[in-house]
């Protein structure tokens, strides 16, 4: 018997080390290079950008601009009314698309948020005249609840909740929020101080102070996390954030004054944001406003993209590889391999080439 079963683990022990030996791990290819491919080019600054269930693209300006870009019929058109962009002339750098319809909020005072529906209809949802008023991003985590967040007008960060599919907004009262230190604010600079994940929401603030606001029940419940990412004036902090998942996340920023500086700019958690680690720091890239994860990447590859060029890293922001020089304020993923970009005068396709 002993020797039985001797033979038995015997052979059990060499089918493992077999099976360990034969299987082949899958290993995805690094992206090596980016195709850029124009789709728009007018004079508008572009700041915010959305992509549809049908990888159409929404997209915010200046000009009143709120535009659509059907990529099946390579057409552009802005959505909202000749009525609406002849008596305004409002700069949108936040927008969202979910449920079949476009939403869109302006920068400076007054603050107009606007919800477009899929057969057209424009409609002003929500309005804040203050003196000190700036939303910078929007973003929903259902069909029916959705977030914009804005520079303060108190002494807290602004956000504004809808519950209802956007037809109305509540602003959230600073008696419910971390208090915003002296100089703390935020960026509109590529729609992505928001990131959701599930329940969560995080934002990113910068300026004097930069700091990541989180949520995990939607925006009922506020913490404060501090970040190790350069600040202290009020051109330093994140520009963008982003997470991968409830854990992984990104952000990235610096001072869009010194946009060749690299010192502290690029932090990450594993954490779901309560602590922070700098990463690739005094190297490459330096100042960038948008960061985001490459989808089905296991949290590891990033793509920055900012108005002195594209950069790319497959080891969690470690290291990072420049793709191009071309200029953009923000990008979003189509899939893992195509996403859209967009920047001063222009939007355009990048196909992400894997050697």
């Amino acid at each position: 018997m002993r020797i039985l079963i001797s033979l038995l683990i015997a052979t059990l022990l060499f089918s493992c080390e077999a099976t360990k030996k034969e299987a082949t791990p899958i290993v995805k290819k690094t992206i090596s290079s980016v195709k850029i491919t124009p789709i728009f080019n007018d004079s508008i600054s572009i700041r915010a950008i959305a992509v549809t269930p049908t990888n159409d693209l929404i997209y915010g300006g200046n000009k009143t601009t709120i535009g659509h870009y059907n990529a099946t019929a390579n057409t552009h058109t802005n959505l909202l009314s000749e009525k609406v962009s002849d008596t305004l002339n409002v700069s949108f750098r936040a927008v969202a698309h979910v449920n079949n319809t476009t939403f869109g909020v302006s920068i400076v005072n007054p603050a107009l948020l606007f919800k477009i529906t899929q057969n057209g209809e424009v409609k002003l949802v929500y309005k804040e005249a203050h003196e000190k008023v700036f939303y910078d991003a929007i973003a929903f985590w259902n069909e029916q609840e959705g977030i914009a967040m804005g520079d303060p007008t108190a002494d807290c960060i602004s956000i504004i909740i809808t519950r209802d599919g956007g037809n109305t907004w509540q602003k959230v009262s600073c008696d419910q929020l971390p208090k915003a230190k002296e100089g703390e604010a935020a960026f509109a600079a590529s729609n992505t101080n928001i990131s959701i994940v599930d329940d969560n929401v995080w934002i990113a603030t910068g300026g004097k102070a930069s700091r990541i606001l989180h949520s995990a029940d939607k925006g009922k419940t506020w913490n404060v996390f501090e970040t190790p990412i350069v600040q202290g004036i009020e051109t330093t902090g994140m520009y963008s954030l982003d997470f991968y998942d409830a854990k992984n996340g990104f952000a990235i920023g610096g001072d869009y004054t010194k946009p060749d500086s690299n010192e502290a700019n690029k932090i990450r958690t594993s954490d779901g944001g309560k602590t922070w680690q700098i990463v690739a720091k005094n190297t490459n890239p330096a100042y960038r406003s948008c960061v985001q994860y490459v989808p089905n990447s296991d949290a590891k590859a990033l793509v920055a993209v900012g108005f002195k060029g594209i950069d790319y890293s497959n080891d969690a922001g470690n290291t990072w590889k420049h793709l191009s020089d071309e200029g953009f304020y923000t990008i979003k993923f189509i899939n893992d391999s195509t996403a859209y970009a967009a920047g001063k005068n222009r939007i355009a396709k990048l196909n992400f080439l894997r050697n």
